[in-house]
Order: C-alpha cells, then sequence, then structure tokens
C-alpha cells in the first residue's frame, strides 16, 4: 500500500481508506446503504489492515452515531494500529444547539465522538459543512483547544466552498491556530467540479483531498450501462435523490470507456475509476466502502498498479465538461492560460 502526506502536514496515510458509512444502517439513506454488525466490521477492518489500509473515516450523523459505535467495538484492542476520521457539524437532533460548530456543539460533539469510538483521541476531526453562523474564530480556537488537550491530532472540513475553506485559513494563520489539512471533498469520473476551484485551492495552500464517492454515488459499479434500467437490488433506487447529480448521457460515455479499458487491462471498471481518481492532483487517500468482504477485496485492487497515460487521456476526455465562469477562460483561451494555467 502506497502511503502520502495528508495535505502539507506531517501525517502519512494511505492511498486507499475505509469509509464506515455501511456500519449501523438506521434511517432511510443509511439502512439503505448498509446494516454492518460489529462481527462483520471486525472482518473487515482485518482485511484493510492486512492490506495495509489503516485511516477509517465515519461521522456522528452516520446513522446516528451506531456507525461511530460499531467502528470503536471492531478496533477494540487495536486502537494503536489504526487511524480514526470522524465528522461532525451537521444536525444530530432538534435542539437549537444540535448543529453547527459552535463551541458547545465542537466539545459537547468531541465528547460524544470519542465515547462510541472507544477511545480518547481522533486523528482526523472534520467540520462536515460550513457553519455560516458561527464566527470562524470561535470554530478555530475551539478546535484549538481541542488540539491542545490531546482529544484531536489533525483538523479538516468536507462540504466547504472555496471561499470559506480559504477565509479559514487566512484566519488560521492570522491567529496562530491550527490549520485544515484535509478537505473531504465528493470527487468522481462523473463529477469533476472539485478540480475547478478547491483543487487549485489544495496544491496553493497545502490541504490534501479526501475523496468521497469515488464511484458517483454508486453508478460506475459496472452494473450500470446506457438503455439499461437499473439493476435489481441497486441502492440507486433508494438514495440516488440524496447523492450529487449526474447526468445520464457523460454518464454512459464514461462507462463505455471504462468498459473498454476493463477488457484491455483485467481490471475491473470500479477499480479503474479509482485508481485514475489516484493519479489526480492533491488527493492523499481515496475513501472506499463495502457492504461485504467481496466488494471490499474489488475495490482494495485499485491500488498497487497505474493506468497507462493514454488510457488516463481517455477518461479525461469522456469524463471532461465545460469549466464554470469564471474558470472557463483560463481553458480556452490562451492569454489567461498563459497567466494561470489549468492544474489538470
Amino acid at each position: 500500500m502506497e502511503y502520502r502526506r495528508l495535505g502539507s502536514s506531517g501525517l502519512k496515510v494511505p492511498v486507499l481508506s475505509f469509509g464506515a458509512g455501511t456500519f449501523g444502517g438506521k434511517g432511510p439513506l443509511f439502512g439503505a446503504w448498509g446494516s454492518t454488525d460489529a462481527a462483520e466490521a471486525r472482518r473487515l477492518v482485518d482485511i484493510c489492515l492486512e492490506a495495509g489500509v489503516n485511516l477509517f473515516d465515519t461521522a456522528d450523523v452516520y446513522s446516528d452515531g451506531a456507525s461511530e459505535e460499531v467502528l470503536g467495538a471492531a478496533i477494540k484492542g487495536r486502537r494503536d494500529d489504526v487511524m480514526l476520521s470522524t465528522k461532525l457539524s451537521l444536525p444530530v437532533g432538534e435542539g437549537p444547539n444540535a448543529a453547527g460548530s459552535s463551541r458547545s456543539r465542537l466539545i459537547s460533539g468531541v465528547e460524544k465522538a470519542l465515547k462510541r469510538l472507544g477511545t480518547d483521541y481522533i486523528d482526523l476531526l472534520q467540520l462536515h459543512a460550513f457553519d455560516a453562523g458561527t464566527p470562524v474564530e470561535e470554530v478555530l480556537s475551539t478546535l484549538d483547544t481541542l488540539v491542545r488537550s490531546g482529544k484531536l491530532r489533525y483538523v479538516g472540513v468536507s462540504n466547504f466552498s472555496g471561499w470559506q475553506l480559504m477565509k479559514s485559513l487566512a484566519a488560521a494563520d492570522h491567529q496562530g491556530y491550527p490549520r485544515y489539512v484535509a478537505n473531504q471533498v465528493y470527487y468522481s469520473l462523473v463529477g469533476r467540479d472539485y478540480e475547478w476551484e478547491l483543487m487549485p485551492l489544495g496544491l496553493d495552500q497545502g490541504v490534501g483531498a479526501l475523496v468521497w464517492s469515488p464511484l458517483g454515488w454508486g453508478r460506475l459499479t459496472g452494473k450500470i450501462r446506457r438503455g439499461e434500467p437499473w439493476p435489481e437490488g441497486s441502492r440507486l433506487h433508494d438514495t440516488a435523490a440524496f447523492g450529487p447529480p449526474v447526468d445520464e448521457e457523460k454518464l454512459y460515455d464514461v462507462v463505455e470507456v471504462l468498459d473498454a479499458i476493463a477488457q484491455e487491462t483485467g481490471k475491473t471498471v470500479p477499480q479503474i475509476a479509482i485508481n485514475w481518481l489516484l493519479r489526480r492532483p492533491t488527493v492523499s487517500s481515496v475513501i472506499i466502502g463495502a457492504r461485504n468482504e467481496e466488494q471490499l477485496r474489488q475495490n482494495l485492487g485499485a491500488a498497487g498498479w497505474s493506468l497507462t497515460p493514454e488510457e488516463v487521456a481517455r477518461l479525461d476526455a469522456a469524463s471532461a465538461t465545460t469549466a464554470p465562469y469564471p474558470y472557463f477562460p483560463y481553458y480556452r483561451q490562451e492569454g489567461f492560460a498563459r497567466i494561470n494555467p489549468p492544474v489538470v
């Protein structure tokens, strides 16, 4: 397993990490993802560790905390062998302080996460969304306190826009607070919006990407093709409305190229889609999920080899979309490109 530094931090993470969203299985979304119990989770953790995958990601909203509880049970007795990443800020109740990143929410959220995970520290805490109602200085000072207390080791964000992340980084630098070193982002062959603003920001500011939903919310599994209905049992029947939108014609264009490369290489469609992500700038780790051992072993096969430049070019062409304003001039017009060339 290859390891990379998480952004500009000193922490090394595996290029593949495991997402525990399938653990617990409560509610309409997470219940459709999976309902892995502690015994099954322990087996999946065993397989990950055997392959060199030692970073496990979860969140307090995943199955109302059950994901953290199951993950905590699965790693019991081997805390030193794993790195734990969790997220908070999204609503976990109806109370006025049950959502956001206020000092109250952060402190109580971390304490509850520690208890559910069965540990006294979290390797990486990420804010699950930007809280526009709380001053960034309050957020950062609280995270600083939690880092200094030893309860957190690194901090990051997820689902922030460029200005939100840059404002936070500037405030951290000005006040001497811990900088965000990770940005957990949606990025896939059928969702390349990350490239327009957040990727250049990550390169400039040393923020590493942890990629969620690398298979386009389950669309790049090799089971969805042009002119065919979604297969029976696909979680898309129940969860498509929760995920990022995907242009169907673009999806089929990408799948056809993936199918062709799969036939040429003997790799699976998911392995190729994930391997493409591992070649992209700023990507520190791609988060893979699995409802069973077979899925996990297949996804683990995405690492340890590389697509050829020609194969990457074919996937780039099939998945390319027009950049939104104000970015498209830098891709289309020579004068803009000479001043500030695109990073991809």
